[in-house]
């Protein structure tokens, strides 16, 4: 299998290149990178006037399978990242068995393997089942897989265990990833507490309970000398902490969410259940500090965070619909609107916090455009609009605050490993399968 990408422009932050060359990829592989490449190919994409990006990097993604079926699958979760762009998943252990075993992730990776479209890698739990009693065996998973440690959805609370995990993961070389969220303090609450929360007469979840597991994370960090990623930062006091950390020079990186840089709490007006996400979504000052993190590179990484429920649960009243919305398919195009059309962040800067920023801090050799390297890219017309439809999302769940929007940057063609995985025919051909 060959393909020619002609006259695309490239924008790959790792070689720092941003110019207009074509691609020649054989196999798995990209072999030539260069201009007017005469190379004969099986399949040949003009790309003029669109742009080619490294495959999209995704370090926060819930795929559901094992247990929740219903809401993703392996299959339907990398259908829906090859739509968005994304050819590298990393799918949070918060199924049913949790990814706490060898296992468990092994199946993860055999599934992958049997249905998915894109490459999907385990992050496992840090404490077995999730529940914050005991450490999960940190060597026996790096070696069958995982890439990183976490309890997403739940903060490890007992700080002597949470020790012992930075310490464990320091010798297995793997970043302990933690959801900052005091649960004495959030316990009860559904939206941002503030004046919104007030005004609906929504219980609230305040700042506080980020920031105060945040600090006690980075005291831990500093403690052990190991490293700490903070998933999906959301707060100013937190933007502050992380800021201040990293200039004590400690092994620390953060990611934010599409959906925290776009939406205010403002919108839980609407009592759309699709607003409800945890963290929640925060205030318009709060999303200001977001996007300067982002420009200062205190915030290192943009992540879905995609959390895909079923249509019944979501039509629940606002307080007892689960939290979580899908991301994969929406993310660039938020991206472009928010951060990079307003003139945030330089595009090149954009890219670098969905490629290269997360592969390094997993370890993972992916997000980069090279000769000799892996033909995962993904091309997008910058300048076509598209609307955000329900009924067209690859996604098995339907949960998006973002449907109705126009966004731009459509992505024509995913390609992972040298084959298309995604573009208009695909489309067509896929729609409708679930």
């Amino acid at each position: 299998m060959s393909l020619l990408i002609k006259r695309g422009k490239i924008v790959d932050p790792a070689s720092g290149c941003e110019e207009v060359l074509d691609i020649f990829v054989q196999g798995e592989y990209i072999r030539k990178i260069g201009e007017n490449i005469k190379s004969p190919a099986k399949e040949i994409i003009d790309a003029e006037g669109k742009i080619v990006l490294p495959g999209l990097v995704d370090m926060h993604t819930h795929l559901r399978q094992p247990g929740r079926e219903d809401e993703e699958t392996i299959q339907t979760g990398t259908f829906a990242a090859a739509r968005g762009g994304f050819t590298t998943v990393c799918c949070m252990p918060n199924t049913t068995p949790t990814i706490d075993t060898p296992a468990v992730t092994d199946y993860i990776y055999r599934e992958a393997k049997r249905s998915g479209v894109v490459e999907v890698f385990p992050i496992a739990a840090i404490t077995v089942g999730q529940k914050g009693e005991r450490l999960c065996e940190m060597g026996r998973l790096k070696k069958a897989g995982a890439v990183g440690f976490s309890d997403d959805g739940y903060w490890v609370v007992d700080s002597n265990l949470m020790r012992r995990a930075f310490e464990y993961a320091k010798m297995v070389n793997l970043p302990l990833i933690s959801h900052c969220e005091d649960p004495y303090l959030s316990r009860g609450g559904c939206m941002n507490e503030g004046y919104w929360s007030t005004v609906l007469g929504f219980p609230g979840i305040p700042q506080e309970a980020e920031e105060i597991a945040v600090f006690r994370d980075i005291s831990l960090l500093r403690l052990t000398n190991s490293r700490l990623h903070i998933a999906h930062i959301s707060t100013r006091g937190a933007v502050e902490l992380v800021k201040s950390a990293k200039e004590e020079g400690l092994n620390l990186t953060a990611e934010v969410t599409p959906h925290h840089i776009a939406l205010s709490d403002e919108e839980v007006k609407t009592f759309n259940t699709n607003t409800k996400v945890n963290p929640p979504l925060r205030t318009r000052e709060d999303i200001e500090v977001l996007k300067n993190a982002l420009k200062d590179g205190v915030i290192d990484v943009i992540a879905t965070d995609h959390a895909p429920h079923a249509q019944q649960e979501k039509e629940l009243e606002y307080s007892q619909a689960p939290f979580g919305v899908t991301g994969l398919e929406t993310a660039l195009g938020i991206v472009i609107k928010e951060l990079v059309e307003p003139g945030v962040l330089t595009l090149k800067e954009a890219v670098a916090k969905l490629t290269i920023n997360p592969s390094q801090i997993l370890g993972i050799d992916r997000g980069r455009i090279m000769e000799g390297g892996i033909a995962n890219l993904a091309i997008v017309d910058l300048s076509r609009v598209w609307e955000v439809k329900e009924n067209e999302f690859f996604s098995l769940s339907r949960n998006s605050p973002f449907i109705g929007w126009k966004l731009p940057a459509k992505v024509e063609f995913t390609i992972f490993k040298g084959k298309v995985v995604y573009s208009q025919q695909i489309e067509v051909k896929v729609r409708g399968r679930w």
